[in-house]
């Protein structure tokens, strides 16, 4: 495996590469160019950029997540043809850049829910939380008033001001939207895309749901092992794959993470890799990397990642806030140093131990 740190850049992230690279193992920036809108053709000279930046500081830049893709791809609507061709463009270019891998998701509206940026643990960090009674008692609007009075919201990705503003016509547009008509805009995007990404050196892997089930009535893919399945199914190709990320997996406990890993690791190209603690009225809050302190068996789950020999991506994915260091302006909720770095840590203490074992054999 090869770990790898997201970072929103050099105007948009509060952390230093420097720091980062005091971080051991790490070999590769997560990154993208953060202030283009879903749909915009990503010109060379830009991307450049961001790789010579990058490897100046001594990292590579061969994963991106992500290429949004536009509201309109989803949706199926003629202009969709207009956002995929410059999807196409961006992905070439990122080829000739040296990316080997695309993370991207197909998740209508939200990139992500969450009631609270800020909830805190007994050990006094904070992290993210879902709390379902207040996703129920809510409609969309209602819960966006609540989110929009929480500090950083406006930072996180998938929650930009130019998506919030236009949140009624998407939910109007989605209305009779069901996971069918989904699947088949996914796969029109796919029979797009996909060979433009074969002939770049790229391999394209879908995030998760997050969390994995409807939010507000909305249709939800990848959120179960059928669906993963059926979604890899749709176009057959080494470059459709998956973004396995254990945290918007694993929130849900129908979820068997260890046999999901197992039965698609052939088309793993990228892990977050992360704990949530799950509770039984259908909360879940971000603990620790540490296998006891939350719901998944992160050990196991980073031994089956080591059985079945995976050699791309990993991340940690988000961490909890500790240090007093969601007092820090401009901090992104769950994108701290200091946890990931912690959880960097523990993720290659598992790794080297495993490793260890198998020589010993």
């Amino acid at each position: 495996m090869q770990i790898t740190f997201r970072w929103y850049g050099e105007k948009l992230d509060t952390i230093p590469l420097s720091f980062v690279k005091q971080i051991p193992g790490v070999k590769g920036i997560v990154w993208a160019l953060h202030d283009m809108p879903a749909g915009e053709h990503w010109e060379m000279d830009r991307i450049n950029q961001v790789k010579d930046y990058l490897s100046n500081a001594g990292f590579n830049n061969e994963v991106v997540e992500s290429v949004n893709v536009h509201e309109d791809i989803k949706l199926g609507l003629p202009s969709r043809k207009k956002y995929i061709e410059n999807y196409k463009n961006t992905l070439k270019n990122l080829g000739k850049a040296g990316v080997k891998v695309v993370c991207y998701n197909f998740m209508p509206v939200f990139d992500w829910t969450r009631t609270d940026l800020y909830k805190a643990l007994p050990d006094g960090s904070t992290a993210l939380f879902y709390e379902k009674s207040k996703i129920d008692s809510l409609n969309p609007y209602e819960f966006l008033d609540t989110m929009s009075k929480q500090k950083g919201l406006i930072s996180m990705p998938g929650w930009e001001k130019e998506r919030l503003s236009k949140i009624r016509e998407l939910f109007k547009a989605y209305e009779g939207f069901t996971i069918d008509d989904l699947f088949e805009n996914a796969k029109y995007f796919l029979q797009e895309i996909i060979p433009v990404a074969e002939e770049s050196g790229i391999k394209m892997a879908i995030h998760p749901d997050d969390p994995p089930w409807s939010i507000f009535g909305l249709p939800r893919l990848i959120t179960s092992k059928e669906n993963m399945l059926k979604y890899l199914g749709l176009v057959n190709s080494s470059s459709n794959g998956i973004t396995f990320c254990t945290g918007s997996l694993g929130s849900s406990d129908k979820n068997d993470i260890v046999d999901m890993i197992k039965t698609v690791k052939d088309k793993i190209f990228f892990a977050h890799i992360r704990n949530v603690k799950r509770f039984d009225n259908g909360d879940f809050i971000e603990s620790s990397h540490r296998a006891c302190d939350g719901s998944l068996d992160i050990v196991e789950i980073v031994r089956t990642f080591c059985d079945i020999g995976f050699k791309y991506y990993i991340r940690p994915d988000h961490g909890r806030h500790i240090w007093n260091e969601e007092s820090r302006s401009g901090l992104r909720p769950g994108y701290g140093l200091y946890d990931r770095a912690l959880g960097i840590m523990y993720l290659l203490g598992i790794w080297d131990t495993l490793n260890k074992q198998k020589s010993a054999l």
